[in-house]
């Protein structure tokens, strides 16, 4: 029985990690003009890790972070604090939104909005604390590796 439910779930994880994954960015890049944008995709690219966990166990899902978690965490908070600090030194209010032109050679002309920059801390700071959540819960209690 328990044989024929990990297979399941290897399989599960095989086919939907990376579709999850995918959602997960297009939901984050989708919120400056949705709300929630950040902390929604970061909790689908969460629940893709949670269903690598439960397949494989915490070594697969260090294997498939590429960050420490804590360092995804710190670089959420400081691109996040950045960003809602950085209208303060124009006068402007904090999280104030900018939208800023970028001309690139095959696409054209696309916009850049500040929140989506927002968005993006907030995406790393919940994938980094859904990690550190699933490092701990494998992790050996004891420490003396039994």
């Amino acid at each position: 029985m328990i044989g024929k439910r990990l297979t399941v779930l290897d399989e599960a994880d095989r086919w939907l990690f990376r579709a999850l994954m995918l959602v997960s960015i297009y939901v984050m890049v989708r919120g400056h003009n949705a709300p929630g944008g950040g902390f929604a995709g970061g909790l689908i690219a969460g629940s893709a890790f949670v269903l690598r966990y439960l397949a494989g166990g915490i070594l697969r899902v260090r294997r498939s972070s590429i960050v420490n978690p804590s360092r995804l965490i710190g670089l959420g908070l400081i691109v996040s604090a950045v960003v809602a600090a950085v209208p303060l030194l124009s006068g402007d209010p904090a999280l104030s939104s900018d939208i800023a032109k970028i001309s690139l050679p095959v696409i054209g002309t696309v916009k850049v909005v500040s929140s989506s920059l927002f968005d993006l801390g907030v995406y790393l700071l919940v994938v980094g604390a859904v990690l550190t959540v699933l490092v701990h819960l494998g992790s050996d209690p004891l420490g003396d590796g039994t």
